[in-house]
Formats: C-alpha cells, sequence, structure tokens
C-alpha cells in the first residue's frame, strides 16, 4: 500500500484546509484509515479515522467538530477537512492504513505540514 498526502500549507488561525491521501496498491474495503500529526518537540497523536467499508469515523477530542475525515471511493483517496483552525494544529500530517483486524497501522503516508499563523 502506498500513500501520498498532500494539500498542506500556511493559513491564518480561524481559517480551513483540506488535506488528502491518495491511496494505491490495495483494495480498501478491509481497511481503516487514520490521520496522525506530529507538532515540533511533541510525540505523534492521533486526529482521525475512517473505516473504508461502512464510512464509520472516529475523532480525537481536540479536533471533535472542527475536522471532518471523508473518502472518495472512486478516487481511492481519503481527506481531512480541518475549519476553524488554531495554532495549537501547527504540525506535520500523516496518513496512514491499517488491516481493520489489526490494532497498529502499517502503512504510512511521507506527511504534509500544516502551519496555522496567528
Amino acid at each position: 500500500v502506498q500513500l501520498q498526502a498532500s494539500g498542506g500549507g500556511l493559513v491564518q488561525a480561524g481559517g480551513s484546509l483540506r488535506l488528502s491521501c491518495a491511496v494505491s496498491g490495495r483494495t480498501l474495503s478491509t481497511y481503516i484509515m487514520g490521520w496522525f500529526r506530529q507538532a515540533p518537540g511533541k510525540e505523534r497523536e492521533f486526529v482521525a479515522a475512517l473505516r473504508w467499508s461502512g464510512g464509520s469515523t472516529y475523532y480525537a477530542d481536540s479536533v471533535k467538530g472542527r475536522f471532518s475525515i471523508s473518502r472518495n471511493n472512486a478516487k481511492n483517496t481519503v481527506y481531512l477537512q480541518m475549519n476553524s483552525l488554531k495554532q495549537e494544529d501547527t504540525a506535520v500530517y500523516y496518513c496512514a492504513a491499517r488491516h481493520f483486524q489489526r490494532s497498529a497501522y502499517d502503512y504510512w503516508g511521507q506527511g504534509t505540514l500544516v502551519t496555522v499563523s496567528s
């Protein structure tokens, strides 16, 4: 499975960005797609996840109500819509994939930087 993340950039606080993660190399019906982030000097943390089959979604408390994860089946792409961005959302964002029967994410994209300015 290859993951290609894109869409990061510089945005003012209160603004929006949409990240994309294009997936190739595997049928995703049995996979869970996740977004994680790592801020400077901090550990990587979970942001959101989506079960490809059925579309169930999960969010970290810190982003609930502001971020939305979705998918496009035809494009084999998962998105992270980020609204009402805060400076503390500044981080490198990674997309990842795991089989639904596994607890660990096996496949990771290269990361895309999101910088939120005041």
